[in-house]
């Protein structure tokens, strides 16, 4: 998440930028340490040498803490990728191309960590869980951009739901064997298994 800042950045600016990942990255070790629903905000703000009213000013809710590590541009990016795919192609290839693709963003050690951290609580899963239905949305509005005739609508939203599914799966088994090959491979596996009928 971290870029090169801006020649033109401020001291105020710099300073504010350093004082937000000082926290965050105390945040996300606290929660690796101590877990999750053990770690208070003010704990992490006196951790990170902050009042909790400075704290407050740049995240609100612990969870804030894991969006700020999830900035892989994976959501923004699915409906531009999308978008830029050829007609020609039939749309699930299309969306497993672009999800083959993008997968490699989630394929990191940071990530790894924020993904178990979002499974150890019931309000997290179930955020993570609402990620993935809006992905699925993302993905049937731009197919039906893609593919605008309206008796295509139901294809479009069976093909959104079972490439969520699939890369769903092969995360899923990639996590189970430890990550011995590339996400990529698992995913896809897992759609290969679907256009196979199995």
């Amino acid at each position: 998440m971290d870029s090169q800042p801006p020649q033109s950045e401020s001291l105020r600016e710099r300073k504010r930028r350093e004082t937000l990942a000082r926290i965050a990255e105390t945040g996300l070790q606290m929660f690796i340490d101590n877990g999750y629903d053990a770690t208070t905000l003010e704990a992490i703000a006196a951790e990170a040498g902050i009042s909790a009213r400075t704290f407050f000013y740049y995240f609100k809710t612990k969870e804030e803490i894991l969006q700020h590590f999830q900035g892989s541009g994976f959501y923004e990016a699915l409906r531009p990728a999308i978008l830029a795919v050829s007609p020609d192609q039939p749309p699930l290839e299309a969306v497993r191309d672009v999800l083959l693709g993008m997968v490699s963003r989630y394929e990191t050690e940071r990530s790894i960590v924020i993904d178990r951290l979002l499974r150890s609580n019931e309000a997290l899963r179930a955020r993570k869980q609402a990620t993935f239905a809006l992905m699925e949305t993302t993905i049937f509005e731009a197919l039906c951009e893609v593919w605008p005739q309206p008796e295509r609508r139901d294809e479009h939203r069976m093909v959104a739901i079972l490439s969520i599914g699939m890369m769903r799966l092969g995360m899923e088994l990639w996590r189970q064997d430890g990550g011995k090959r590339r996400m990529a491979d698992y995913v896809g596996d897992s759609f290969a298994r679907l256009q196979s009928g199995v």
